[in-house]
């Protein structure tokens, strides 16, 4: 089964014969393939990171660690790591139950699950913030019932986290589904048959073999949770000190040239994003050392 998260599995396994398939190109090839890969990366990813991080130390640590004092940063960082804290736990839980009910059962409609799994791929994120206005905002569809009981979904916490709940959320089932498709459920039915209980049988059987790569979604998920912009942006409604996580802060903080600012915060976001990456590089390197 393909979809626009390819499984760890799949990738450790393809892993394997590559160096045998290029092995055959002749070398001119292999030093231009090279060569392109090198230059993408040094010009699209290395130096942007460079330019950031050497704008945000050009006034000196001291500017630096100072962008941070301000309260509405904080409250940035604040919000954004309690979004990420909410939303993660939370795909993940549907990511496993969603990638059990795929590959384990049978059912009419499944195409269709599947399908919907990738509409978060599909659909901008600033259209999914607007559906949410739509449902819930100031005119929305259930405008009235909030109203009444006295609930904010828009322009609060809660529509912050259904947002990115929405945008994240193929993340973890797309990780698993090909996994556990390839794994195939005999041990679950051996755990079965000698006595084991549905939940024994996924503690000790599933969730052993799905671990890296539900690390491996988690980890995607909650670097695409914590750097999230559009979806968040459009149900915010950018107050300070309120509903900005840290893209919106540092959004403001440039429209108001306050760029040593911006870039400093920015530059903590980069870190965070390397901090995931190398956590991804690190159950990568841990799975192929299990498949070897």
């Amino acid at each position: 089964m393909s979809g626009p998260a390819t499984s760890l599995a799949a990738r450790t396994s393809r892993s394997h014969t590559a160096p045998k398939l290029a092995a055959s190109d002749p070398p001119w090839l292999r030093r231009a393939v090279l060569g392109v890969a090198v230059f993408a990366v040094l010009a699209f990813l290395v130096a942007p990171l460079a330019v950031l991080f050497a704008e945000a130390l050009r006034k000196g640590l001291l500017a630096y660690f100072a962008s941070f004092t301000d309260p509405a940063a904080w409250h940035a960082i604040t919000l954004t790591l309690t979004v990420a804290a909410i939303v993660v736990p939370l795909n993940a839980v549907f990511g496993v139950a969603a990638a059990w009910c795929v590959t384990r059962f049978r059912f009419t409609g499944r195409s269709l699950l599947l399908t919907l799994l990738d509409l978060p791929f599909a659909v901008s994120p600033v259209v999914a913030g607007l559906l949410y206005v739509l449902l819930f905002g100031a005119h929305g569809w259930f405008a009235d019932f909030l109203d009444e009981h006295d609930i904010q979904i828009v322009f609060a916490l809660p529509g912050i986290v259904l947002a990115t709940t929405f945008v994240t959320l193929p993340f973890v089932a797309r990780e698993l589904i090909p996994l556990m498709e390839q794994q195939g459920d005999d041990e679950e039915y051996a755990a079965l048959t000698l006595g084991a209980s549905g939940w024994q049988m996924f503690r000790h059987v599933t969730l052993p073999n799905i671990k890296w790569g539900l690390f491996h979604g988690i980890v995607l998920c909650n670097a695409r949770a914590m750097g999230e912009f559009g979806a968040v942006s459009v149900v915010s409604g950018h107050i300070r000190n309120q509903t900005n996580t840290l893209p919106l802060h540092i959004e403001i903080l440039y429209n108001e040239y306050n760029f040593a600012a911006a870039f400093a915060i920015a530059s903590l976001l980069a870190l965070l994003a390397i901090v995931s990456l190398l956590a991804k590089t690190y159950i990568e390197w841990r799975a192929e050392r299990n498949a070897a």
